[in-house]
């Protein structure tokens, strides 16, 4: 009969090849849909699979993870809008407003699961999210740009969040590179990129240093990042929307777009329009979008809709390169 030392070396030693095995699995799959990602053109066509309505009012959507068959979207509550200075005060062009922050737990056929509220005073306003395989990673911050950011690590298992650091600007979007153990930002309207060095247990190096030592400049000016995800191999896969208007009275056109991005300078590799709206007009990649890989292209779960949302699931078949 074994030991139970013996035993306790096979299940110690199990639980270690399966978690070594588990980060390359991962890397994998992102690689796979990165290089899918670059193979979408303006003439990719995408097909509606499912449009569901999501059963509880989820205010205004941000980011999206999907881990397995659940969804984590991020959402503020607005309880009172901001309003606009007539000039800048204390450098910001608008008050703090009112509202709560929030991330939903949600199944694929729309039912709330769990709702973890987030910040605090002022800052209430969530980003895009990302998913390092074992923690989801948000900032929350003020509604308004040039403000201030929470960082937290969240368990998905038990929606547990765990406040990281403070940063003195508005945080839209959080990455975690995997690879160089490293957690990336984008700013309001995504015009500048943060870096951050993480340690081993997940805290943040650099969190006390000065922000504009941090930061890099975005040099793409096609959409506004509103949700970002690591793709392995130091890139990150952005979606968001620009807004065009003929007149400053008229109702702005909305272009939505997939950008794979550099992270070493924060250059874009591929740049690809996607020409999918609601019936009311609004872009699909407006706000939370999750993209993977499946045998013949892509997935990808969009949520645009404030309010009474619904979930829009589309997949676009690829050619594979030299075929």
């Amino acid at each position: 009969m074994m030991s139970i030392r013996l035993i306790q070396r096979f299940l110690i030693g199990g639980l270690a090849l399966a978690c070594l095995g588990a980060a390359p699995a991962q890397n994998d799959l992102r690689s796979t849909l990165a290089e899918r990602v670059r193979q979408l053109t303006r003439e990719s066509s995408w097909k509606l699979v499912s449009n569901v309505p999501i059963k509880f009012i989820t205010h205004h959507p941000q980011g999206m993870v999907k881990i397995g068959d659940m969804l984590f979207v991020s959402s503020v509550e607005i309880k009172v809008r901001t309003k606009r200075f007539a000039q800048p005060v204390d450098g910001y062009d608008r008050d703090a407003g009112e509202g709560i922050g929030h991330l939903f737990k949600l199944d694929l056929q729309g039912n709330l699961l769990a709702d973890l509220p987030l910040g605090e005073g002022s800052i209430y306003h969530p980003g895009g999210l990302d998913f390092d395989g074992t923690h989801i990673w948000m900032a929350v911050a003020e509604y308004r740009p040039n403000s201030r950011s929470i960082v937290y690590r969240i368990d998905p298992q038990n929606m547990k969040a765990t406040e990281v650091f403070r940063f003195a600007d508005h945080l839209g979007a959080l990455v975690h590179n995997t690879d160089d153990r490293t957690l990336h930002g984008v700013s309001w309207g995504s015009r500048r990129f943060y870096r951050w060095r993480l340690s081993p247990d997940g805290k943040v190096i650099d969190g006390t240093a000065a922000p504009e030592t941090l930061r890099t400049l975005n040099p793409s000016h096609y959409v506004d990042y509103q949700d970002c995800k690591y793709a392995g191999a130091r890139r990150m896969l952005c979606t968001g929307v620009t807004e065009f208007r003929l007149r400053p009275d008229a109702q702005p056109f909305r272009l939505g777009g997939i950008d794979l991005v550099d992270l070493a300078d924060g250059r874009p590799l591929h740049q690809v329009p996607v020409a999918l709206w609601t019936e009311t007009g609004i872009d699909m990649t407006h706000n939370p979008v999750w993209l993977e890989p499946t045998t013949s292209g892509l997935r990808g779960y969009f949520m645009p809709d404030d309010g009474s949302s619904r979930l829009y699931v589309y997949e676009v078949a690829l050619q594979e390169r030299g075929k």
